[in-house]
């Protein structure tokens, strides 16, 4: 069996959770390759909103077994918070649940840690969601950091006050406050509580699953175009959100991969700090975002809208080698008369290109637009024949630029509102 990869193509919040929800019931395991708390991961269904940040999108589900991973970064009590927010739902946790030994530990400090990097960035902060990924990924980098399995070993609070004293000694050149008995009690309770469940050397548990021919589907957080090596950097997340990640932060081969679902709005968003060429600073800009809902799922932060960017999006189908793709919010622009699609951009030098330029940050980037009629009407029903013409129009537009087939389009919010097409695949 191959392992199927669900990943963003934008700058996150591209709606990753509803359709792993969508899709878990194919799927007898879904695993969580990447990230951490910084993700938010929406579903809805039954007129409940649900929001997951570490714990893969397929809990729901009552026969699909989830897997974070060893590229997951982890805050344990960030952890016990969302299971206990989960309790009410009767879900059988403890059994569909299992974290790999080798995902990174999120402390205190690198909450602390991360607060101060950004605070000292000033004017040129990256926008972090100060959840203490950055510093816990530079810990794992430096070889310095522990790591779920480590809190089944006699010594870890040792452990824990070592790499904490290296971060108090950063943390004295900045003025941060903070209550550390507060927090360390905090951490301590949250790892008890991490102890009763499934820790797990996932690597071999997936790659058992595979022989056992066991569907997988894993899991990205935030989007392509935050990837730390092939994003906006420095304005990226720190980790590898692309189909390589997926590798890497799992422990299978490459010649394990299978589909590449990439899923994209059909506008474009993105929060914090950084390049986003079809930005709209205008009334149609803040229009989408009422629309839409546009405010993070983990930061509660307004997002910046824009129009679809083709450049990035082939960019990201490249990369990740996508082999379908899943359009979502194309009802949020319902009520759009006039529908622009960026095609290329122009340079500085006046260069038109549809490349990604090296200097994306620095560059000024003007987007060439193309105009497609809007659909003006509420789009009811889900079946692929309940789709307006114009709609459909600027769908075939998409498919036929990108190179890839669209095989979902979301219509709304709630697992329901999904229409599939009858293009062969989903």
């Amino acid at each position: 069996m191959k392992v199927d990869v669900l990943l963003g193509l934008q700058w996150g919040d591209e709606g990753k959770g509803k359709i792993v929800d969508v899709l878990a019931p194919k799927y007898d395991v879904v695993a969580r390759f990447q990230g951490g708390p910084n993700a938010g991961h929406t579903l809805e269904f039954d007129g409940i909103k649900h929001v997951l940040h570490q714990i893969p999108s397929g809990i729901f589900r009552e026969k699909t077994r989830n897997i974070i991973g060893n590229g997951v970064v982890l805050d344990p009590i960030v952890f016990k918070i969302e299971i206990e927010k989960l309790a009410k739902y009767n879900l059988n946790v403890k059994a569909n649940l299992f974290i790999s030994k080798k995902a990174t530990l999120i402390v205190p400090t690198h909450r602390l840690l991360d607060q101060a990097y950004e605070k000292a960035k000033g004017d040129e902060k990256i926008g972090s969601t100060l959840k203490g990924i950055g510093p816990s990924y530079q810990d794992k980098i430096g070889r310095q950091g522990l790591r779920v399995g480590d809190v089944l070993s006699k010594n870890f609070e040792a452990k824990f006050k070592k790499l904490t004293d290296i971060h108090f000694e950063i943390l004295k050149n900045h003025a941060i406050e903070f209550d550390w008995n507060e927090l360390q009690t905090q951490f301590f309770e949250a790892i008890s509580f991490l102890k009763e469940f499934n820790l797990i050397d996932s690597e071999y548990f997936i790659n058992d699953e595979l022989k056992k021919n066991s569907t997988v589907l894993a899991e990205g957080a935030q989007g392509s175009l935050l990837d730390i090596d092939f994003g906006s950097y420095p304005f990226v997340t720190s980790s590898n959100t692309v189909t390589a990640g997926a590798c890497t932060g799992l422990g299978i081969a490459p010649s394990r991969i299978g589909e590449v679902y990439g899923i994209f709005k059909a506008y474009s968003t993105r929060v914090g700090s950084g390049p986003f060429p079809t930005e709209l600073m205008d009334d149609e800009g803040e229009r989408m975002r009422k629309e839409g809902n546009e405010f993070g799922s983990t930061t509660g932060r307004p997002r910046r809208c824009g129009w679809i960017d083709l450049p990035s999006l082939k960019y990201s189908i490249m990369i990740n080698g996508v082999t379908q793709l899943l359009m979502m919010k194309a009802d949020v622009l319902n009520t759009f008369p006039v529908i622009k699609i960026c095609t290329h951009y122009k340079l500085s030098d006046g260069t038109i290109t549809e490349i990604m330029p090296y200097e994306i940050v620095n560059e000024k980037i003007i987007p060439v637009y193309t105009e497609l009629p809007g659909w003006n009407t509420a789009i009811l029903g889900t079946s692929e024949s309940d789709v307006p013409a114009n709609l459909l129009t600027y769908i075939n537009f998409l498919e036929k630029a990108l190179c890839v087939p669209i095989s979902l389009i979301s219509v709304g919010p709630d697992r329901s509102q999904t229409i599939l097409r009858s293009n062969g695949k989903v």
